[in-house]
């Protein structure tokens, strides 16, 4: 399932209101709402009651049948977010500038850029560590993901030692290191 599916997926769960589709949104969306508002002279509660509003917001589009979602959720959800902060900052006076001159205070674009270009490089990774094959991809997570010592990794695997286990999880990460550059230098 791609992502645009994914996220239809998750406005039509919204729409029923299924718990699933919302705590997906919200663990997906939540922390980069948080860094906008953080970021921008808010604090933990401007931040939630923003992303709040937003889910409204994003509620009353899922629920409209007209709604077409031309962008990824997230960059919707962004949008929506950053528009509702700037408002609560103009109504607070908290900042002595122009709505223009909200662009110098929040670089939206290059936030949005290199948030939709991490993910790329995120679902590279995941879409590489499928193609690598066992046992190194069970490797692989045991030593980076579960924090497995390479002893405990050697028995784990019947390596004969850790120096064994060592040698394995070094090729895996070479194997895993060309599938995923093969694919990262399209994003570039």
């Amino acid at each position: 399932m791609n992502n645009i599916d994914l996220d239809l997926d998750l406005l039509k769960g919204l729409a029923k209101q299924e718990s699933n589709a919302i705590d997906q949104i919200y663990r997906s969306n939540f922390k980069m709402v948080q860094k906008l508002v953080l970021n921008n002279k808010g604090n933990a509660d401007d931040a939630a009651d923003i992303f709040q509003e937003s889910m409204i917001v994003l509620y009353e589009k899922a629920i409209n049948p007209q709604f077409e979602l031309n962008c990824q959720l997230k960059t919707y959800i962004y949008s929506v977010a950053r528009r509702l902060w700037l408002k609560k900052l103009q109504q607070m006076q908290k900042i002595g500038l122009q709505t223009n001159d909200f662009e110098q205070v929040i670089p939206v674009e290059e936030d949005v850029a290199h948030h939709e270009h991490k993910q790329a490089s995120f679902l590279i990774m995941e879409n590489a560590m499928t193609k690598i094959g066992e046992p190194c991809k069970s490797l692989l997570e045991a030593f980076y993901i579960n924090k497995k010592q390479m002893q405990e990794i050697a028995i784990e695997f019947n390596y004969t030692n850790a120096d064994n286990a060592k040698t394995q999880k070094y090729k895996c990460l070479v194997r895993l290191k060309k599938l995923f550059f093969a694919e990262y230098k399209h994003i570039q």
